[in-house]
């Protein structure tokens, strides 16, 4: 057993003073006390639950910072097209230093889990590779090589538009069938443990058929009725235009009439919904998975998110395409876009409440369920997950409220002080563990692929 304490904690009801942490050798929270004395590791700051980010593409952090310029196009789908040129790149051995590299970094950035949609599954020329989980557990080995928690969810990917189209061009390096994808999943199984989980994750009703759809539901349900379901929903109008002609519904309003839409379910972005379709969310108790960087970069729009938490529904936050891995400033721009849309302040916060908790634990917790796995929360049974931040010198002598909200809304470098990932320090003074040795091996990776 290991001890930690800080002068704060936030727990699930609040913030709790002098908190000490045990955990076992397996990185499981065996106890959370507070006002008890100094654990062998002692912090003068506030101690968070990590956070998972639910929504990641791990190959497209190989290009971030590429698509910048006019010239290339200004829109989502021109954005796609470079996106499908830097897929056809990446191969096993390079996919394995490009997954560290973002493991190490989310952790750097206050995240202690990742949730990968992981759909670059076939070789180059889109045949499936002998040994057909090859990228899958490329990704596997980077996490771990990184130290982070790791949901991988086998994609989907058949058709190029909902009139059921063939694949072309770089797509057919997706092109997995619900036999394959559930074929995958049953044989990762009996890997999955405290810090690895399994599920799907359909592409989007573009790309999966209704037919195929509730194949793979079915049939993840007999394997692992509890496991993590996935899918892009709703980001573009074209999208939507394209539904209503072949499916005769929106996407969402589509999918909550006619699949089990739960609480294992992560609708990924949702961006563009009706009240009706916010509140259909919320109530089936399934998340929604909103990626405030990369949904800015792409211009895809913003989420009514006050109006579907005041129905009780529950979000996390992913980081997509990788354009930013700081977790503080993905809620920072997440509550900003809400406060440009309503033209107010503090959308999310509540009456007499301080919005970077509400935000951080909504996060947290939302990111959790999203991920299939006990974290989210520092209470005993779960993962040791979590993040140190201290106080700004503006707000040293204030409430952890205050320090949470400057580390969101006021810092002007990432306020991840140590994180800890399934009990181990993996972070510490800002730094990565591994750093050198990561970085070095991903600019080798960039090198070879492009």
């Amino acid at each position: 057993m290991a001890t930690i304490s800080a002068s704060w904690a936030l727990l699930k009801h609040g913030w709790c003073k002098d908190t000490l942490i045990a955990f076992d050798d397996h990185g499981k929270i065996l106890a959370v006390t507070e006002g008890a004395g100094p654990g062998e590791t002692h912090f003068h700051g506030a101690i968070l639950p990590g956070l998972p980010n639910l929504h990641s593409h791990a190959f497209q952090r190989s290009f971030a910072g590429r698509t910048e310029f006019s010239g290339g196009g200004s829109d989502f789908w021109s954005w796609r097209e470079a996106m499908y040129r830097a897929a056809g790149t990446i191969g096993p051995d390079t996919m394995a230093p490009i997954a560290a590299y973002l493991g190490m970094a989310a952790l750097q950035g206050g995240f202690t889990a990742l949730v990968e949609f992981h759909y670059l599954q076939n070789d180059r020329d889109g045949t499936p590779y002998a040994h057909r989980p090859a990228m899958a557990e490329a990704i596997i080995e980077g996490a771990q090589q990184a130290g982070i928690g790791l949901t991988m969810l086998f994609g989907i990917y058949q058709t190029a538009d909902f009139d059921g189209s063939p694949l072309q061009g770089g797509q057919k390096r997706f092109n997995t069938s619900p036999d394959a994808a559930l074929t995958m999943v049953a044989d990762a199984l009996p890997q999955q443990g405290a810090d690895l989980r399994f599920g799907l994750s359909p592409h989007s009703l573009r790309a999966v058929p209704p037919a195929s759809l509730h194949a793979a539901i079915s049939g993840l349900a007999a394997l692992d009725a509890s496991a993590p379901i996935h899918i892009h929903v709703a980001e573009q109008q074209a999208e939507i235009a394209a539904s209503l002609a072949v499916l005769g519904a929106r996407p969402v309003e589509w999918l909550l009439h006619n699949a089990p839409v739960g609480p294992n379910w992560c609708l990924i972005h949702a961006t563009h919904t009706t009240a009706a379709e916010r509140h259909g969310i919320a109530a089936s108790a399934a998340i929604a998975g909103l990626c405030p960087s990369t949904e800015g970069n792409l211009g895809d729009g913003i989420f009514n998110l006050p109006d579907f938490t005041e129905a009780g529904g529950r979000f996390g936050i992913g980081t997509d395409s990788h354009v930013c891995l700081d977790a503080f400033a993905e809620l920072r721009l997440l509550e900003y876009s809400q406060r440009l849309r309503a033209e107010k302040r503090n959308v999310l916060a509540g009456p007499d409440a301080h919005t970077g908790r509400i935000l951080w634990q909504a996060a947290a917790q939302g990111g959790a369920a999203a991920a299939g796995r006990p974290i989210g929360v520092l209470a005993p049974g779960n993962r040791a997950d979590l993040v140190v931040i201290e106080p700004t010198p503006e707000t040293h002598a204030m409430h952890p409220d205050f320090w949470l909200d400057a580390a969101i809304f006021a810092s002007d470098q990432k306020p991840a002080r140590h994180v800890m990932s399934g009990g181990h320090w993996v972070v510490r003074d800002g730094a990565h563990v591994r750093q050198q040795a990561i970085t070095a091996a991903y600019r080798r990776a960039l090198q070879k692929i492009f």
